[in-house]
């Protein structure tokens, strides 16, 4: 069987899942992350149950359950009477269903366990694209540290400001939403507001206004996402710190329940939102994107890092065994194969209903990224 060799610009969640599916399809695969060493940053995360079936492929979700949470339900309440308007039974129902169970963790843990699963010379930190150059069989590419390597195939998995979607398809700069979160880790011990262990979405009285809560750390600990209109603030960051009292005083009109979530937070970060339309394509000669590379999204549906691992599965498979003058055919099937799903969550995302009343997620939940058919070119 014929083994390419990979460069994978970005060793977050969506670079590394990329790296074990296309080691898995038999390539040889290298990860090129610009940070220099991997430090505990970022958001904790929800992983739904069509995700969860895609990393169980990666061989890293007994590793997961160490640390996760496996929330009990699905619970959409409104903002000022508190009442539900949808619940939707996850845990055990969810593995019943969809051959998976829904689990929130911290992204750091999630980023570990796929670390795990590669050889320490599959990553390459300290390394940044800085150009990128296609040719008829391979791809060269320049690093901003200095030097260049050759690959056969080269995935941008490097984020929103993704320097290889520039590379390939020219500068085109993030829309930002008018919208920033606030992001907060809460001992569960000072709670005392039910369906703790749930995934609890909050519905403010304008789509800027909402809180999403779940557990974490197997229930120790809890999550508080929320989110304002802020067009003066445009900073991204995963460590910047935000004012709780402002936080607070944005909510101060919602249900008692809800203003307990926010007041038991003694710190939070801040972070704007940023958003892309969708690409009218991904892949260029031996080049391709993925996760939110090519199809950034708003976290309101909770899809973000799901859609990039559903990427690395798909793409694993359609590069199986692959020789290097089919490269163009099959990153034509990977794209085309995901890119009308991808597009639905990111424009559904975007639109910030999702599961405001309904209880059907089966579109989303149930999908296998396994199995689905793979589209050929078109």
């Amino acid at each position: 069987m014929a083994r390419l060799r990979i460069g994978i610009s970005g060793g977050g969640v969506g670079g590394l899942a990329s790296a074990i599916a296309l080691r898995k399809a038999g390539h040889n695969v290298e990860v090129l992350e610009q940070a220099s060493s991997f430090r505990r940053v970022g958001a904790d995360i929800n992983l739904t149950p069509n995700v969860v079936r895609a990393l169980d492929g990666f061989g890293v979700v007994p590793a997961l359950m160490e640390t996760a949470a496996k929330p009990t339900h699905r619970i959409s309440r409104m903002w000022d009477s508190g009442a539900e308007t949808s619940r939707l039974e996850m845990a055990q129902a969810a593995e019943q269903r969809y051959g998976a169970p829904q689990l929130t963790i911290h992204r750091a843990d999630l980023l570990n366990a796929l670390r795990t699963q590669l050889p320490s010379d599959a990553i390459r930190l300290g390394c940044r694209v800085g150009g990128v150059e296609t040719a008829d069989d391979h791809v060269k590419v320049a690093f901003i540290e200095g030097g260049e390597d050759t690959f056969d195939v080269l995935i941008g998995a490097d984020g929103i400001h993704s320097p290889t979607r520039t590379a390939l398809f020219g500068p085109e700069y993030p829309e930002f939403t008018g919208l920033v979160s606030y992001r907060s880790v809460v001992d569960s011990a000072k709670l005392s507001v039910p369906n703790m262990e749930a995934f609890t979405k909050w519905w403010g009285p304008t789509p800027d206004l909402q809180i999403v809560t779940f557990p974490l750390n197997r229930g120790r600990e809890t999550f508080v996402f929320a989110t304002t209109a802020q067009d003066d603030w445009r900073e991204e960051s995963w460590t910047m710190p935000g004012d709780v009292t402002e936080l607070r005083k944005a909510y101060a009109a919602f249900h008692p329940e809800a203003r307990a979530l926010l007041d038991a937070c003694s710190e939070v970060m801040k972070s704007a939102l940023y958003v892309r339309d969708p690409l009218p394509g991904w892949s260029l000669g031996h080049a391709t994107l993925l996760g939110d590379a090519s199809h950034p999204m708003t976290p309101f549906m909770a899809q973000g890092a799901g859609m990039a691992i559903e990427d690395a599965v798909v793409l694993g498979r359609a590069l199986k065994g692959v020789s290097k003058r089919n490269v163009p055919e099959a990153l034509a099937r990977y794209e085309n194969s995901r890119k009308e799903r991808t597009s639905r969550v990111q424009i559904g995302s975007r639109g910030n209903e999702w599961l405001k009343e309904g209880v059907n997620a089966d579109w989303v939940y149930g999908y296998n990224a396994w199995s689905i058919p793979l589209t050929d070119a078109t």
